[in-house]
């Protein structure tokens, strides 16, 4: 399979970020993975949501809980209404391909967000977690269940999802400084989601 449907999510979701914020649900069932994220962290710490869409509703229910969010997205349709949303947060319009903050969080989402890059883009993002990730920072994300390319539609569009295999990720995460505290594949309780939480050694 070629990098084209890759290359295009930018695109489509800077053209249909009305529709993808209409249809993204605002019911939770994020939530007990997201708890066990921020009960790692320092009261009031920082959390960078890599891919963050138009925020709701992951990003809204880490401000509500006290942490002070950055949220980064590619497509600037999704940051205009982040920015809208929540104003005493920080939105910056960049490609987590290329993200270099130059500052380092407490905590890293990367939820329905990096599972849209290549595999070798994957590969590399792992050094962009390593680089934005505090001594005993908390990560994570969400991935598909084996090594696969897989392509679905939005808005009638192409649109392109890749997974690598578990191991892989795990000694992605090794080699990155990260260790892993859980892994579910398909989780039951979070509409199938392959889930991953890991922490940076300190």
């Amino acid at each position: 399979m070629t990098d084209a449907p890759a290359d295009a999510i930018i695109d489509l979701y800077q053209r249909h970020a009305a529709a993808w914020d209409a249809a993204r649900g605002r019911g939770l069932f994020e939530q007990a993975w997201l708890d066990r994220l921020l009960g790692l962290l320092p009261r009031g710490g920082r959390v960078l949501d890599i891919g963050c869409g138009a925020g709701e509703p992951i990003a809204k229910y880490v401000i509500n809980r006290g942490f002070a969010l950055t949220g980064v997205d590619s497509a600037p349709a999704m940051i205009e209404r982040c920015v809208m949303r929540f104003p005493e947060a920080a939105f910056h319009v960049a490609d987590m391909r290329t993200l270099a903050l130059g500052e380092t969080f407490d905590g890293l989402i990367a939820w329905d967000s990096f599972f849209h890059l290549t595999r070798d883009a994957q590969r590399a993002m792992f050094a962009v977690f390593e680089a934005h990730a505090t001594p005993g920072a908390a990560l994570l994300f969400t991935s598909g269940p084996s090594d696969a390319e897989a392509i679905g539609t939005f808005e009638g569009e192409p649109l392109y999802h890749a997974s690598l295999d578990a191991a892989e990720y795990e000694r992605l995460l090794a080699d990155h400084g990260f260790e892993k505290l859980s892994m579910v594949a398909d989780d039951p309780s979070c509409g199938g989601h392959t889930v991953w939480l890991a922490r940076k050694r300190q």
